[in-house]
């Protein structure tokens, strides 16, 4: 059973279509990832499962829930966390402080207790405990996407979406990125959904990978078999 079911979800942007009729469903405990060229929507679909943006039509489910019928804030409750882009930290606060923000979307303010203890314990799990009482400003770019991949996990998701998480970083971070989504697949027994333009992190980490090229989906499958789909090879990967 798919735990993510996009049916022909059309987002428009003015007299610009970004999503066009894109379907797609993601396993429990499956990583996912979805590739294409600038523009081509990706981003535009994370942020419609993450109720960002209302779509102008189709279907969007989440565990056979109608996320349509979920409000915004509502929707960490429900088992979905995601990482940005671009940062979204709060800068003047601490480390601990941003990642508590996800604790608290889950456990409210009544235990403050457990709620730290398990911010701290995330931290640790991510080699970031160090740094938990250190304002956010200031901190490396790879750092910050780490406090803000803590903060994802600590609200205890189903569903975690990574919106390219291997920007900005070295060859060496790149490598032990791909180690860290396996073991938090494995030891938060989630379902990861990954948008990424480093193909070799991509392709290595997914189980199946979906495709879109100007808002439309125009493929999916393994790695293997999405690395020879001549669209594919046209629109994005090149010969």
């Amino acid at each position: 059973m798919a735990l993510l079911e996009l049916d022909s979800v059309t987002r428009r942007f003015g007299g610009v279509v970004a999503l066009d009729s894109v379907s797609l469903a993601i396993g429990e405990g499956e990583i996912a990832g979805l590739i294409g060229p600038n523009g081509a929507g990706k981003t535009t679909a994370f942020n419609v499962v993450t109720r960002l943006y209302a779509p102008d039509g189709g279907r969007l489910s989440f565990a056979g829930r109608d996320l349509l019928r979920v409000k915004p804030h509502r929707i960490v409750g429900l088992g979905i966390a995601r990482t940005f882009q671009n940062v979204e930290l709060f800068r003047r606060m601490t480390v601990l402080d941003n990642v508590l923000v996800g604790a608290h979307s889950r456990t409210g303010f009544g235990g403050e207790k457990e709620a730290r203890a398990e911010a701290l314990e995330t931290l640790s799990y991510l080699d970031l405990a160090h740094l938990a009482r250190r304002p956010a400003t200031g901190l490396p770019f790879g750092t910050l996407k780490r406090v803000e991949l803590a903060r994802a996990l600590v609200s205890r998701p189903r569903l975690l979406l990574l919106d390219e998480p291997a920007g900005g970083l070295n060859h060496e971070e790149v490598e032990e990125l791909k180690g860290l989504i396996r073991r938090i697949r494995q030891d938060f027994s989630v379902t990861v959904f990954l948008v990424e333009h480093h193909m070799a992190l991509v392709m290595s980490v997914s189980d199946r990978v979906h495709v879109l090229n100007f808002g439309r989906k125009i493929a999916e499958g393994t790695p293997a078999e999405v690395r020879e789909n001549p669209a594919v090879v046209e629109a994005y990967l090149g010969a």
